[in-house]
């Protein structure tokens, strides 16, 4: 959505580079890089498009950078930070539904897991995005649970830990360089649209509102809520991070394509 609705102001991305990025946000996630090591490689990337863009503007949404805010900020001192969050119900049950192999199978997540455990010995996986999701760090108090849990329990824990490392890593930057919405405020709120647009520095009419408003990047145009066992898991899981997000009040909805 963000990369449609903002390419005509913007060099505007959606998951630039995912091939390096993805296994690079989940290295550094899990200390297997440093940050000088990340940062060279963004530099390579992002950094090197940025300089070689012909537009004022350049972007990328993808949440492969979530893991790597601290590394981004510094190398990129102009670089804004949006966090966009979505309702976390309709966000996992998309990735089970929609990814299906891509995102946190059992056999890719023990391949890395694997990795994880004793990289010195167990050789790393190819950069395909089914093997790079990451798992909870040793010292999580998660890792133990996390070895029992299911694929769709897998992708709960993903949404929750994401969107604490993107509090985290943002709370650590002055107030300017970060701003905060919800995917449903913007499909009907044209303020909050605007608000985007002012902190993003981009010019906004009223007509833009409409980019919102349609769901895009669907590779599956089907939705339903989630099931009750599936409601309860995340629950247990997600509760406390959908209640810190604001979104404990609100009922689940189906999207219609």
């Amino acid at each position: 959505m963000l990369h449609k609705a903002l390419s005509a102001d913007a060099d505007m991305q959606h998951e630039y580079m995912v091939q390096i990025t993805q296994p690079l946000g989940v290295r550094r996630y899990l200390n297997l890089v440093d940050t000088k090591k990340a940062q060279e490689i963004l530099a390579e990337t992002h950094a090197a498009a940025i300089g070689y863009s012909a537009a004022s503007h350049w972007g990328d949404s993808s949440n492969k950078l979530s893991w790597l805010i601290p590394e981004l900020a510094e190398l990129l001192p102009q670089a804004k930070f949006v966090h966009l969050v979505r309702d976390g119900r309709k966000v996992a049950g998309s990735y089970f539904r929609k990814l299906g192999d891509e995102c946190y199978d059992d056999r890719s997540t023990r391949i890395l897991q694997a990795h994880y455990d004793d990289p010195s010995h167990t050789p790393a996986p190819p950069p395909e995005k089914k093997y790079w999701w990451p798992v909870p760090r040793r010292s999580d108090s998660s890792a133990r649970a996390f070895h029992s849990y299911s694929q769709f329990e897998r992708i709960c824990w993903h949404w929750v830990e994401i969107n604490r490392v993107i509090v985290e890593s943002l709370s650590a930057l002055s107030r300017d360089r970060h701003h905060f919405v919800r995917l449903e405020d913007l499909r009907h709120s044209r303020v909050d649209v605007k608000l985007l647009y002012d902190f993003l520095n981009l010019p906004y009419r009223d007509e833009k509102f409409s980019a919102f408003v349609k769901p895009y990047n669907v590779n599956k145009p089907e939705d339903r809520l989630l099931d009750g066992r599936e409601r309860e898991r995340f629950d247990a899981i997600s509760g406390v991070m959908m209640q810190r997000l604001g979104y404990a009040e609100r009922l689940e909805y189906v999207v219609n394509y």
